[in-house]
């Protein structure tokens, strides 16, 4: 037997100040998004911002429904968006925001997993950006870091 470990590197920020003008563009603009959430039922905001290689940005939110199981998070929402208008469009950066919430608040499974896909297909990383009402912010080099065990397309051959 052997026990072995699976770690991930990451910069913790206590405040959005601290980060590049582009990061800090970024956090502002998903603060902006989680404020037009439609959140009625959990009252949990989230907003998304993706910065794309041609400097635009682009904002999602969650959108929730009285059965639970068919809202969209603001991750998925977000990245289905941009992909189905700006295909070729590479995204480099996604900055999260949890308004309502202290914690670092990470993208859910389906989330993490959306986000390597498309990691996948443009064959190059997308930096995740976690902020939250305090201030703080998480940057994590990988949308892979956060789901190390990832099933991807190789797993289909």
């Amino acid at each position: 037997m052997k026990k072995q470990k699976i770690e991930f590197e990451f910069i913790q920020y206590s405040a959005f100040e601290e980060l590049n003008p582009v990061q800090i563009k970024l956090i502002q603009s998903s603060v902006q998004a989680a404020e037009k959430a439609y959140a009625p039922y959990s009252r949990f905001r989230i907003g998304t911002s993706v910065l794309l290689e041609n400097g635009e940005i682009l904002n999602g939110n969650n959108q929730e429904n009285a059965s639970y199981p068919v809202g969209i998070c603001a991750e998925r929402t977000l990245l289905s968006y941009v992909h189905a208008n700006f295909p070729t469009q590479k995204k480099i950066s996604l900055a999260i925001t949890a308004l309502d919430s202290d914690h670092v608040v990470s993208p859910c499974g389906l989330c993490r997993q959306t986000i390597l896909e498309y990691e996948t297909l443009q064959s190059q990383s997308i930096e995740i950006l976690l902020h939250n009402r305090s201030g703080s912010v998480m940057v994590i080099p990988s949308g892979s870091s956060l789901l190390p065990l990832h099933f991807d397309r190789k797993m289909l051959t």
